[in-house]
């Protein structure tokens, strides 16, 4: 067995030198978590070096990727319409005097003129609508239609500016918090069109998120039987 001598005094580094290296060393961590850590991993670049090194952009990427699949797994909310009140009847009116006999002449001839010149043609109950948003990098907006229950729309939409995620989808009327109807969505695209039905009583329509750089304004058109529109 052999028996290592110990170190004699002179040969045990001094404080001083001990004292150098725990500051080198400190400088040395603090220096990697500034110019490599900070930046690759939470796209913070104080001195430049991580954007110079091309880790700025994995920690950008790395958050955009995070803030992305958290909005993607929490659906938008919107508040519940409250159905309009009922109005209260006015009281009946007090009976008219009895007409004179040249008024009842009057009217007597006016009922034995046709049917097609006393009738107005109904309305048509169909709605066109133009509307425009502009979101901006990361933002989110919805436009929705009061519908009933199988009424139809068809509807186009299309983008300036770059691509947005989408989601067509629909709520019922004191739904519960996070109910909800998808009819369609997609990722990355510039427009969409087509037609759907309402399931039920309720909104129905788009919800866009921006996830480029840049503004990108969308311009919707919709024709159908719908009550009103909801921006």
């Amino acid at each position: 067995m052999f028996n290592t001598p110990l170190p004699t005094v002179n040969e045990l580094p001094s404080t001083r030198k001990l004292v150098r290296s725990t500051v080198i060393a400190l400088l040395t961590a603090v220096g990697l978590l500034v110019t490599v850590v900070m930046p690759s991993e939470y796209a913070i670049d104080p001195t430049g070096v991580g954007r110079a090194l091309g880790l700025t952009q994995m920690g950008e990427l790395k958050i955009t990727l995070a803030q992305e699949a958290l909005a993607d797994t929490a659906p938008p909310q919107t508040a519940a319409v409250t159905p309009a009140p009922v109005p209260v009847p006015a009281p009946a009116p007090a009976p008219a005097p009895a007409p004179a006999p040249a008024q009842q002449l009057a009217k007597v001839q006016a009922a034995a003129q046709p049917l097609s010149q006393s009738m107005a043609p109904p309305a048509s109950a169909l709605k066109t609508n133009q509307m425009t948003v502009t979101l901006k990098p990361g933002e989110g907006k919805e436009i929705k239609l009061e519908m009933l229950k199988d009424k139809t729309v068809s509807y186009e939409w299309t983008t300036a500016g770059g691509t947005v995620n989408y989601e067509t989808h629909g709520e019922p009327y004191n739904a519960k918090k996070g109910y909800f109807h998808s009819y369609g969505k997609g990722k990355q695209v510039k427009g969409d069109k087509g037609e759907f039905s309402a399931i039920f009583d309720g909104t129905h329509g788009w919800f866009w998120r921006n996830r480029s750089s840049n503004d990108v304004t969308i311009s919707l058109k919709t024709t159908g039987d719908y009550l009103s529109v909801k921006q």
